[in-house]
C-alpha cells in the first residue's frame, strides 16, 4: 500500500486551526515576502478564514492545495516544519505551480528535498498532474539548487518580472514533467 504525503521522516498534512501562530508569523515576515507574492501583512482573522476555507474545499475547488510539513518523531511531538504548496493549478492542462517554505529554524535537515519528493508523487501519481512549474528568484540560490537537483529543468528567464524595492528581478522558470520526474 502506497502511503501517500509521508515518508519515514516527515509527513504533509492539511491545514489546522493550530496552525495560525505559525502561519500568521509566516506571512507576516517581510523578510520572506520577496519569495512569495505578498505585498502587504495578514490578520489573524483572515488567516483564520483562510484555514477553514481550506478546510472545506479541495483543489479542484479553490485551484490550490497548502499541506504542512510536519516531522515524524515518536519520541517527540511532532513539529511543524514548513509548508509546501500547489498554486494556479490548471485541471484542463494538468499543471500546477509548486512552492515551498521551511521554517528558517529546520532549514539544513532535508526537509525540503523531503517534501518536495512527496508532493511530486501526490501530485504526478495521485492527482495525474502531468507537469509542476515553479517561479525562482536569480538570486535565490538555494531554492534554485533545490528545483535543479530535484530533476526540474530551467525552460526560461522572466527578464524584470518581479519588483524588490525599487528594482525589477529576474525570475527562472523551472518545470518538471511527469515522465521526467526522478525516483
Amino acid at each position: 500500500m502506497n502511503m501517500w504525503l509521508e515518508n519515514e521522516n516527515i509527513r504533509l498534512r492539511a491545514l489546522e486551526p493550530e496552525d495560525i501562530d505559525l502561519l500568521y508569523a509566516w506571512e507576516n515576515n517581510t523578510d520572506l515576502w520577496t519569495y512569495g507574492s505578498s505585498i502587504s501583512p495578514f490578520s489573524r482573522f483572515a488567516l483564520r478564514q483562510y484555514i477553514l476555507d481550506a478546510q472545506q474545499q479541495d483543489i479542484y475547488q479553490s485551484r490550490q492545495l497548502r499541506l504542512m510539513i510536519e516531522t515524524k518523531d515518536e519520541k517527540k511531538k511532532h513539529i511543524v516544519v514548513g509548508a509546501v504548496d500547489l498554486y494556479e493549478y490548471d485541471p484542463f492542462n494538468n499543471r500546477a505551480g509548486i512552492g515551498i517554505l521551511i521554517d528558517p529554524a529546520s532549514q539544513g535537515k532535508k526537509y525540503a528535498i523531503q517534501s518536495l519528493v512527496l508532493m511530486e508523487e501526490y501530485a504526478f501519481d495521485f492527482l495525474g498532474i502531468h507537469q509542476l512549474f515553479a517561479y525562482i528568484a536569480v538570486s535565490n540560490e538555494k531554492s534554485y539548487n533545490l528545483f535543479q537537483n530535484s530533476g526540474y529543468q530551467m525552460v526560461g528567464t522572466l527578464k524584470e518580472w518581479k519588483r524588490e524595492g525599487d528594482e525589477y528581478v529576474d525570475i527562472y522558470l523551472m518545470q518538471l514533467l511527469r515522465n521526467g520526474k526522478s525516483k
